[in-house]
């Protein structure tokens, strides 16, 4: 599985226009074949901050998904939404999705 996080730091003053491009880019993203999760978290810290989640169940997966329509003008678009680059970690993790977190004990 290939595990990817990424931080935006999204412009104040753009933070609406963000919000409705990322909507369809994820719609079309968690339509593809091979997409595992594609969720979004915003940071307690810093309100600007926007942190996607992402995983493809192969490099094949995540090689697609960037040759897409949608996330080349997503990127091409990033400069005007965002006050600097984002930061990234990706990995390769031997896993196949989300597991249940085995501290968590139920009430």
């Amino acid at each position: 599985m290939i595990l990817i996080v990424v931080k935006h730091q999204v412009r104040p003053e753009c933070s609406t226009q963000w919000s409705e491009f990322m909507a369809e880019l994820t719609a079309a993203t968690r339509a593809e074949p091979g997409v595992i999760s594609f969720d979004w978290a915003r940071s307690l810290d810093d309100p600007n901050e926007i942190i996607l989640i992402e995983a493809f169940v192969d490099a094949a997966a995540g090689a697609a998904h960037v040759n897409t329509d949608y996330f080349k003008t997503a990127i091409a678009r990033l400069p005007q939404l965002l006050s600097k680059a984002p930061k990234i970690i990706h990995c390769d993790v031997d896993a196949t999705g989300w597991s249940t977190m085995s501290e968590f004990r139920s009430a």
